[in-house]
């Protein structure tokens, strides 16, 4: 670890099966950023119970700052500690699970991470984060998720990113076509990710 290195990172996991591959891949993730000297606060959205619905009050609420902060604040309030983000998910339906989109649709609104004081000029306000990492996996082979523009890898890369005004660095982590991966391809994988995660 290089001094000065240690950051607060808020990890969103996101697979509803203790015993998947996911929760592998978790494992060797948060022994990496041990192993860097991170201190890790462990979002699992569902082991939580995490409510990802944007109910009546809540849409009527969302543009409210205040209200919309207020509506959110335990999950907002670990937004707001950490210095960097990591997502880890699967892919369906090449997008992420529903729980992890109600997950952006709460947290990255107004009085959260973004500012629309300005209607016309959406600014972001998620400036202290430093560093941004994406870990999926896909059913289908890389060349279909390319097909389909790919929309996890850019959720990660372009959307994220920009509510930090571009500022934080990011990577992306997929392992494509799992569903036929043998079991060495999965140890790589796996190492991989365990070695990117002490890099972080």
């Amino acid at each position: 670890m290089l001094p000065g290195r240690d950051m607060r990172v808020l990890y969103v996991y996101c697979h509803p099966l203790a015993d998947s591959f996911h929760a592998a891949i978790r494992g060797e993730a948060l022994a990496g950023l041990a192993e860097a000297g991170h201190a890790v606060d462990l979002l699992d959205l569902y082991a939580e119970g995490f409510d990802p619905i944007l109910t009546a009050e809540r849409r009527r609420d969302y543009h409210d700052p205040v209200r919309n902060r207020h509506n959110n604040q335990a999950y907002a309030d670990r937004l707001m500690a950490a210095d960097a983000i990591v997502v880890q998910f699967p892919t369906w339906s090449f997008g992420p699970p529903a729980m992890l989109k109600g997950w952006f649709d709460r947290m990255f609104g107004p009085g959260i991470a973004l500012d629309l004081s300005d209607p016309a000029r959406a600014r972001p306000m998620l400036h202290h984060i430093r560093r941004i990492s994406g870990i999926a996996t896909y059913g289908r082979p890389r060349w279909q998720a390319i097909a389909m523009a790919d929309p996890p890898r850019k959720l990660i890369k372009r959307y994220l990113p920009w509510f930090t005004g571009a500022k934080a660095t990011t990577r992306y982590h997929a392992l494509y076509h799992m569903n036929i991966a043998t079991p060495a391809k999965r140890a790589h994988f796996l190492a991989k990710v365990r070695h990117e995660m002490r890099r972080f």
